[in-house]
Parts: C-alpha cells; sequence; structure tokens
C-alpha cells in the first residue's frame, strides 16, 4: 500500500479557495465526485462529518487528515488539498490548516485504512515533506513530492 497511490496526481486540488472545514470538505469531495464519477456526495460529507465531530483532524502544524469510512466507496482513496491561504479548521494548535490529506474507505477496509494513516504520520514528521508539498503549483509536482519522500522513507525503514 503506497501513499502515491491512493493520492494520484488527479485526486490533487492545489488552490484550495475554501476558507473554512466545511467549505474545505465540500471542494475536495465535489473533485473527487467528479474525477471518479461517483454520486455518493452526501454520504461522504457526512462520514467525515461525524468522525470530525469525535475530534479535530487537524492534527499537526498546518496539516489536517480528515478521514471517514462510507459505503460510497469500494477502496481506499486520498484526496489532497492545498490551500495557499490556510484554512480555518479548528485544529488542535488553533492555527490554519494549509494540507488537507482527505482519505476514505469502504468500512470492511479498515486494516487498509489504519495503514495508510501510519504512513501519513509518519511521512508528516518530515518538514521538509510539509515545506516541499505546499510550494507545488501543479498536481503532477504534489503527487512527485509525494513519490519522492515516500520512497526516501522506504529507502531508510
Amino acid at each position: 500500500m503506497f501513499l502515491h497511490d491512493v493520492f494520484p496526481a488527479d485526486l490533487i486540488k492545489v488552490d484550495l479557495e475554501a476558507e473554512d472545514k466545511e467549505e474545505a470538505f465540500e471542494e475536495l469531495v465535489d473533485h473527487f465526485c467528479q474525477i471518479e464519477k461517483l454520486n455518493g456526495r452526501e454520504e461522504i460529507l457526512e462520514a467525515l462529518r461525524e468522525r470530525e465531530s469525535k475530534m479535530s483532524t487537524g492534527i499537526h502544524k498546518g496539516i489536517a487528515v480528515p478521514h471517514g469510512k462510507t459505503t460510497a466507496v469500494e477502496e481506499v482513496y486520498g484526496i489532497l488539498g492545498i490551500s495557499r491561504k490556510g484554512i480555518d479548521y479548528d485544529a488542535l494548535d488553533g492555527e490554519p490548516v494549509y494540507l488537507l490529506f482527505m482519505i476514505l474507505a469502504p468500512p470492511a477496509d479498515s486494516e487498509k485504512h489504519l495503514r495508510v494513516l501510519k504512513r501519513m504520520a509518519e511521512l508528516l514528521e518530515n518538514p521538509e515533506f510539509y515545506m516541499e508539498l505546499l510550494s507545488q503549483k501543479e498536481p503532477q509536482g504534489a503527487h512527485q513530492v509525494i513519490c519522492k519522500y515516500e520512497d526516501l522513507f522506504l529507502a531508510n525503514d
């Protein structure tokens, strides 16, 4: 399970326009549903909101990892959003969020979902990963950054 497979370039949205968490969820879910040609928008949003109601997923400086389980998807998907101006996210540190790594998984695939979250946590420990991703202007460039840092992590593992 590699993050570069979960977060393909076509599911990366640079220059998010959202100003708050709810707008960010809607913008990324709309992008996802359009690319994947899915009709599960409301079900996906509800899964994200339900998880978020338990505790904010704005867990790392400038980074949020909203995630949810939903029958609207049949496999694990990742949608990355990059915001230039920052999003009011109700993050645990009270600071704006600039990178949103949204992860969607079917209810029966908890193991893969947890592996993706674990790998995300490992990569997010590297501040260079954050800075390089934030500087990307194109989805393909952001995807290449994910590949680069994942390869570095695996080489050192």
